[in-house]
């Protein structure tokens, strides 16, 4: 039911990705134990491609234990981590910061080596990103990384790591029929140079579901660190006039095909240029059922034109990858989180 990708040298991933974000905080507690039984539903299901990061709070130490104590499945995981220093470490960070940061990774996942590293870089103003690339260079011909993407850079500075000769296999990238900034380049630059994309907020937090559908929008009251970020997102699209136009041509699509909406918007993602997963953000094994089906769903013209009939009446978001978040006086960089390596570690979290 899910389908698989061969992204590098052999390296094969579910194009379905558990994502990790929402184990990290922000969503609600997280009883660690019941996170271990709902990763092990997930890889019996074939969605057996873990996200994380460093800076994700207990998320690697969770896999960790999740390998330690289902050996037999953990064998069939592949994990695509991130290496995000804080941003106040930017102008100072050392390769033996890198490297010690890397074998904190590997010891929190209980891996040997680390399947695929995908690198952040907050400020492009500290330029030493193409440095830093090359230090995660080295330990992958050190054995400890086997392989390096990226996440959130624009095609400029993408290139730059590239001509350096850094063998960048993947990035993950914001994608969604809300948000096609990848079109913007990004696309074009990863064919020419043989990097496949894996996509979040393909559902925009949840926004992209029949829980929406002829809703009134929300004036106040988000408290949800991912609403608030998709909302803004859904603005800068054409407003909630616009979205819910766009909510109801995915739900025709949905019922002439017995899903929902969520489904169709997440495939309708998968089957773009260049992408080679998407990325499902779950607390739990709750909506396993709907993910199997992005595998088996088969969209057709029809579908894609009814999409499309919305789609291309949108206003924005502007800009190539990241953008507007890296703009940290704006209405989109105001809501990030920079300096998460200094949280303490845990495995439970609270919002």
């Amino acid at each position: 039911m899910i389908p698989r990708f061969a992204l590098a040298d052999g390296f094969e991933i579910s194009r379905v990705i558990k994502g990790g974000w929402h184990l990290a905080g922000d969503h609600g507690i997280i009883d660690p134990l019941q996170a271990q039984r709902d990763m092990a539903s997930f890889v019996q299901t074939g969605i057996t491609t873990f996200d994380c990061a460093d800076i994700y709070t207990g998320v690697e130490a969770l896999i960790g234990a999740f390998r330690q104590a289902y050996p037999d499945l953990a064998r069939h995981v592949q994990v695509n981590t991130k290496f995000v220093p804080d941003l106040s470490n930017l102008a100072t960070m050392t390769g033996r910061d890198v490297e010690a940061i890397i074998d904190r990774s590997l010891l929190r996942l209980g891996m040997e080596q680390l399947d695929n590293v995908q690198f952040h870089w907050w400020d492009f103003s500290q330029p030493r990103y193409v440095e830093i690339a090359l230090e995660l260079d080295r330990l992958r011909r050190a054995g400890k990384i086997g392989r390096i993407g990226v996440t959130n850079f624009d095609v400029g500075h993408l290139h730059e790591i590239c001509a350096a000769g850094v063998p960048i296999v993947s990035h993950q990238v914001q994608y969604s029929l809300l948000d096609d900034r990848p079109n913007h380049g990004m696309v074009a630059f990863c064919r020419a140079h043989g990097i496949k994309l894996f996509c979040y907020g393909t559902v925009a937090g949840g926004f992209l579901s029949e829980r929406w559908l002829s809703k009134a929008e929300p004036a106040a009251g988000i408290t949800n660190r991912s609403l608030i970020k998709y909302k803004l997102i859904i603005d800068d699209f054409g407003g909630w006039p616009l979205f819910q136009r766009l909510l109801a041509a995915l739900q025709g699509v949905a019922v002439r095909h017995g899903t929902d909406i969520a489904t169709v918007a997440s495939r309708a993602i998968l089957d773009r240029d260049q992408v080679a997963a998407v990325i499902v953000g779950a607390t739990s094994a709750t909506h396993l059922t709907a993910h199997e089906q992005i595998g088996s769903l088969k969209l057709d013209g029809e579908d894609f034109a009814e999409i499309e009939a919305v789609t291309r009446l949108r206003r924005g978001p502007g800009g190539d990858i990241y953008e507007l978040e890296r703009d940290r006086t704006g209405r989109h960089g105001r809501i990030m989180k920079y300096e998460l390596n200094k949280l303490p570690e845990k495995t439970t979290n609270t919002a």
